[in-house]
């Protein structure tokens, strides 16, 4: 499988970005969440995994964020949960393969259930959208310390898991899993700034 280089994705961060300050977030975003997972790949039990397939995951996961902005600019925030479905279709339409496109579906929360989604009456087909490889967990997990609110905060492990605590304890508990597969990240570090 061919694996897209970052100036290719941002390419197409650019070309699906309605404007440049969602390019600014989305993708200033996305570089974040690769900082992170790039520090976390660094552990010597994780050297087994394809850190080119996770920097393009990282690079990827959001760019359906872009297909919820309105005529006015404004994010759709009530189907935000889609965002991942709407970045797999992209995907798709771009011609990348299925194991690509599945950092787009699968990285939202800590996993998404059928089960949740019927529960929450989540805007989405019912289907199970849990992250399967160590590569999509990866992302899904770097994915949880930054958010692209305004202004974009990082927040720790702890925060993060009585952040997911309102979605079920099963959920804090997923998390709980994915810190002791990968590690605390260290959120001090250097990384990319959102310049907006």
């Amino acid at each position: 499988m061919r694996i897209p280089a970052p100036e290719e994705i941002r390419a197409l961060h650019e070309k699906y970005a309605p404007t440049p300050e969602a390019l600014a977030l989305v993708h200033t975003h996305c570089e974040i969440v690769w900082s992170v997972a790039e520090q976390l790949l660094s552990a010597p039990d994780l050297a087994h995994l394809d850190a080119g397939l996770v920097r393009a995951g990282c690079l990827l996961h959001d760019i359906g964020v872009y297909r919820l902005y309105g005529d006015d600019g404004r994010l759709d925030h009530r189907n935000y949960v889609r965002h991942g479905l709407l970045g797999h279709d992209i995907l798709e339409a771009e011609g990348f393969p299925e194991p690509l496109r599945r950092f787009c579906s699968h990285h939202t929360g800590v996993g998404l259930t059928r089960h949740d989604v019927l529960v929450q009456g989540l805007p989405l087909p019912p289907a199970d959208y849990l992250a399967e490889t160590e590569e999509e967990r990866l992302v899904m997990y770097a994915d949880k310390f930054h958010t692209k609110s305004r202004p974009s905060v990082f927040l720790t492990p702890d925060e993060y898991a009585a952040h997911v605590r309102r979605f079920g304890e099963d959920k804090v508990t997923a998390f709980q899993a994915l810190r002791a597969a990968f590690g605390d990240p260290d959120l001090t570090r250097p990384v990319p700034r959102v310049a907006v």
